[in-house]
């Protein structure tokens, strides 16, 4: 699902020289333009406090700081963002790859160490029909796919395209959406890698071999331990650490991208003080909970914030599937109709099991 969305953004970007946040603002009324950039700030809100939560446990771990310490600690970043101000995307995109290595190193050493049997591991890749009859299960997967398939990378990859350098005729465009689309995949086949690694090693350490582990901070904790390796741990918190420094350079270019594009380039707002605004929605919460309800309620707002994810999904999916089938917006780009009917199929689909999990919730409430 995500690799088809990547390519039609990239289809976008590349073809007709518009990022989905530029696209929304050109030919939708300005009320439903302004609706969706508030659900994309709102995606980005949600990434910024997976980043916050995330590298406070790692901080924690590491360094044994409390998390309420961490939590503002991680919040000060935006320090980092001045010093990269005035970077090209390439510059920020080095970086990235640079803490995507270091995620993957690290997960592929606590992988190895877990030992997880690859003949129930490539089960386990199926989906199970028991996911839409339990809810809990539901909640799990979808936030698993909103880790996955972040709704703000689809303005973020519309907008790179076009800082790659291609001839600006039809066969420039078409090699730049090739070569933008494999770039795409690659990336959230890592991403895949990277959220399929976590929950493996989690399988094997603590499957049947104990009490139920609750939360993300116990389970770093007892990593070593389970898996006979002093070491676990401490990688396992390193590539969390880089997980949200990854997050947070990913989240302020697709911030600027968003604010720009939804209201014009001429917008006085520096990307800092932009940042800056979507950190502190992201802090409050992420304070409230870790002065209030520790570890447990940090980990589980970690999963709520990826849930938030997909929520948002499919309000970024419409615009980008709706545009890319249009003729008349992208001429002899326009995505084919064989190309257009799945990922409608794929909308509908996202969008029904969203739909499913705040049923679900709500009849439990009542």
């Amino acid at each position: 699902m995500g690799c088809l969305l990547q390519h039609l953004a990239v289809r976008l970007g590349a073809g007709v020289s518009r990022d989905l946040a530029q696209a929304c603002r050109e030919y939708y009324p300005r009320p439903v333009a302004r609706l969706l950039w508030v659900l994309a700030e709102c995606a980005i809100a949600a990434t910024d406090l997976a980043e916050v939560l995330g590298s406070a446990i790692a901080l924690d771990i590491l360094f044994g700081l409390p998390l309420l310490a961490g939590v503002l600690i991680t919040a000060a970043d935006v320090l980092l963002l001045l010093l990269l101000n005035g970077q090209n995307a390439r510059t920020c995109e080095a970086l990235v790859f640079c803490l995507m290595a270091i995620i993957a190193t690290c997960l592929i050493f606590t992988l190895v160490q877990a030992g997880a049997p690859v003949g129930q591991v490539m089960q386990g890749l199926i989906p199970k029909r028991r996911i839409l009859t339990n809810s809990n299960e539901l909640y799990a997967a979808i936030g698993i796919m909103g880790a996955t398939v972040m709704p703000h990378n689809l303005f973020l990859h519309s907008s790179l395209v076009q800082s790659r350098r291609f001839m600006k005729d039809a066969g420039g465009r078409w090699q730049a959406i090739s070569y933008g689309t494999v770039d795409g995949t690659v990336s959230l086949f890592l991403a895949m890698f990277i959220n399929a690694a976590i929950l493996v090693v989690a399988a094997a350490a603590f499957y049947g071999k104990g009490p139920a582990v609750e939360d993300i901070h116990e389970a770093v904790s007892l990593l070593a331990p389970a898996l006979g390796s002093a070491a676990a741990s401490t990688l396992f918190a390193v590539g969390l650490l880089a997980a949200g420094q990854q997050s947070t350079l990913t989240g302020t270019l697709a911030g600027q991208i968003v604010l720009e594009g939804f209201m014009g380039t001429s917008v006085a707002l520096k990307p800092w003080a932009r940042r800056l605004a979507t950190r502190m929605v992201a802090i409050v919460p992420a304070v409230a909970v870790a002065a209030s309800s520790g570890a447990e309620g940090v980990s589980k707002l970690l999963t709520l914030s990826q849930v938030v994810l997909s929520l948002a999904l499919p309000f970024c999916m419409f615009p980008l599937v709706h545009f890319t089938g249009s003729r008349a917006i992208m001429g002899d780009f326009v995505a084919p109709r064989p190309l257009r009917a799945l990922c409608w199929l794929i909308f509908l689909c996202i969008t029904a099991l969203n739909g499913k999990l705040l049923y679900d919730f709500s009849t439990e409430d009542a």
